[in-house]
């Protein structure tokens, strides 16, 4: 019996998934070997929602090899690997109970083609215009079932789609001729082929509730933890880290679960919990320790607490410990209100990979996809594909399926880099074509890059892909640039800085009007030594040399331009520094600064900003959050940014 119909589910006693628990249970006690479970969801979601439920409580593996696999393919795939299977259930039009029901499936096939072609139904039944009963495949070895009596049944006499069942009466068994046993050799022997499971339903499916982590406030405010904070209104973003000089923790475990504590005490303020957060960005100081990452993680982020689904999530290594901060650092999207969509597929399919965290793949929200991190995975092995960093981020592209892509790089060799930018040039513009065939043709297809360079990726991965992506509502809606009368739109000029064509430089820009604003910031040496010699009286620019030291002062005025130029763009495009999801500042280790330092002067900045323009406010806290990296840049085959910016 179905007791709970929502498409999501959650363990209700007496439903019959619960059946299903206590036999796959059953199952599992008397084979402690099985580790997965295989299931034929094709297309529905309430199904495969269903299965990797159970599967999650009895900690196996959930397999849909046939999910989101061309049904045609898969209805001639079943006829000639010799299932034989009768309609016992019709339900839509064109499907007639006195004339279908009992027929067999390779004789309805070119019925079901045609009713496809005229009114788009399921070949394969699922939008439940048909159910069958299997009466002989491979896989009975000894006997194949025959029916010998059945009466139909009419549900509904509607005249466009009657609804009707058989029902059968008698059948008998038919035992084939000796064949060679479809069992492994190795596989369990002498046991029962059929088994009567009684139990209390009750009592095996006793709910265990996640352990709950108590949240010590006093901890929290002991270390020195900060927090960054944009304003949107409708989603913002909060950072958190330790910012320890002088002490920082042996303990991954101990420095994430005081960040946390930290976050969730800052949602809690605010009248928010886990349930709101879209995203999650997890930064950690040593992959190694990706699973005592995940344990912790998840004594917060729950299913049971995210009913509309857990958030997505990258998971990177960064040098925290090199610029003074603790073992983990986090960054939190936050929505406002409950409108999210997400994507969560744990079974392991051939469509795409399955989570390798407990997290979403893709979060939609106020027509904005935020893609978990992509790796070059083979999603019916969940194994890196071989052929090395090409060959991953083509996978990877394949995997997200995605135009506008911030990259996240591990260390590579100065060839594998040139090998990455040429394979992401020739699949955009593989994906252009497809496009363009299509009638298609977009500006979203010139995305922006970010790349970024870091120490580690989750199973030792050399490329991590992470979109961002723009769905309009309305596919008819204007998709193009459109910008507004910069007549009356003109920045001012701040700390002296004038337009000049060089501050286009390093620059990345996505703007469609109202809606996005998307911006990478790119400060190279070059441009870092015009900004410097820019403030310098009577220097020729001509002959700058763009190795120039980096003292505290030079960086202070990189600050200032970063901020000048990036509120340039705000303003010509009519938005407001309240509009941002979250800015990002990205600097190297080699830079020699610490994270404390930096903060400082970005901060400073802002504050001075604040004074002259009134376009954002002080006393609070910052709306940026620092990021420490190996490199970063706007190319696979430069990452060699003193500074870099990513506003969204």
């Amino acid at each position: 019996m179905v007791r709970h119909h929502n498409l999501g589910y959650t363990m209700t006693p007496g439903d019959e998934v619960e059946d299903m628990f206590i036999l796959l249970n059953e199952v599992k006690q008397q084979i402690p070997s099985i580790t997965a479970v295989s299931s034929g969801a094709i297309a529905s979601d309430y199904q495969r929602l269903r299965v990797e439920s159970v599967c999650s409580r009895l900690g196996l593996v959930s397999l849909a090899y046939l999910w989101k696999q061309d049904q045609s393919f898969l209805l001639e795939e079943m006829i000639k690997t010799g299932i034989f299977a009768i309609f016992v259930k019709v339900a839509a039009i064109g499907l007639d109970p006195s004339k279908h029901l009992g027929k067999e499936l390779s004789y309805l096939k070119p019925h079901l083609v045609k009713l496809k072609e005229l009114y788009g139904i399921n070949v394969c039944g699922e939008g439940g215009e048909y159910e069958t009963l299997t009466l002989d495949c491979p896989l009975f070895k000894n006997a194949r079932i025959v029916l010998d009596e059945f009466q139909i049944l009419l549900h509904s006499t509607n005249s466009i789609a009657p609804v009707g069942i058989l029902h059968p009466l008698a059948f008998h068994l038919e035992h084939k001729r000796e064949t060679g046993s479809i069992v492994a050799s190795n596989g369990p022997k002498d046991i029962d082929l059929v088994r009567d499971v009684q139990r209390d339903c009750l009592q095996r499916c006793e709910k265990h509730d996640p352990a709950v982590v108590a949240i010590d406030s006093t901890e929290v405010n002991r270390r020195k933890l900060q927090i960054s904070k944009t304003e949107k209104s409708d989603a913002f973003s909060v950072s958190c880290w330790l910012q320890d000089t002088c002490k920082t923790s042996a303990d991954l475990q101990e420095d994430l679960n005081v960040v946390l504590n930290k976050i969730e005490l800052h949602l809690m303020e605010f009248n928010f919990s886990w349930e709101n957060v879209l995203y999650i960005h997890l930064y950690i100081a040593d992959m190694s320790k990706f699973a005592v990452a995940n344990e912790t993680y998840v004594k917060f982020i729950t299913q049971d607490k995210c009913s509309f689904g857990v958030p997505s999530r990258s998971t990177i290594e960064l040098p925290l410990l090199q610029v003074g901060l603790g073992r983990a650092y986090l960054e939190v999207l936050v929505a406002k209100e409950q409108s999210k969509r997400v994507l969560h597929v744990q079974s392991i399919s051939c469509w795409a990979p399955s989570c390798i965290g407990p997290y979403s793949q893709a979060t939609l929200h106020k027509e904005v996809l935020h893609m978990a991190g992509q790796l070059g995975l083979d999603p019916p092995t969940m194994l890196l594909c071989s052929g090395g960093p090409s060959a991953e981020l083509e996978q990877a592209l394949e995997n997200s399926e995605a135009f506008s892509l911030p990259f996240t790089v591990h260390h590579l060799f100065r060839h594998q880099r040139e090998n990455i930018h040429e394979k992401q040039e020739a699949f955009l513009k593989k994906m252009k074509l497809v496009h363009l065939d299509c009638g298609n043709m977009t500006d979203m297809l010139n995305p922006v890059f970010l790349y970024v360079l870091v120490p580690g990726l989750p199973k030792s991965a050399s490329v991590e892909v992470k979109p961002i992506l723009y769905a309009a509502d309305n596919e008819a809606a204007e998709m193009d640039h459109v910008m507004p009368d910069q007549s009356t739109k003109v920045a001012q000029s701040y700390w002296g800085f004038q337009p000049e064509h060089w501050h286009d430089l390093g620059l990345q820009e996505c703007i469609i009007h109202s809606k996005i604003c998307a911006v990478i910031l790119s400060i190279t040496a070059e441009v870092a030594a015009r900004i410097y010699v820019d403030a310098a009286a009577g220097t020729n620019q001509e002959n700058v040399d763009a190795q120039i030291s980096l003292s505290k002062g030079r960086m202070e005025r990189i600050a200032r331009f970063c901020i000048y130029r990036l509120d340039k763009i705000l303003v010509e495009n009519c938005f407001a520094w309240d509009d941002a999801t979250n800015l990002r500042i990205y600097f190297p280790t080699n830079l020699r600064i610490s994270h404390e330092t930096l903060s400082l002067i970005f901060a400073t900045a802002f504050d001075e900003f604040a004074e002259m323009s009134g376009r954002v406010e002080t006393g609070k806290e910052p709306v940026f959050s620092l990021i420490p990296a190996l490199g970063a840049g706007k190319s696979a085959t430069s990452m060699d940014d003193i500074i870099t910016c990513e506003l969204f």
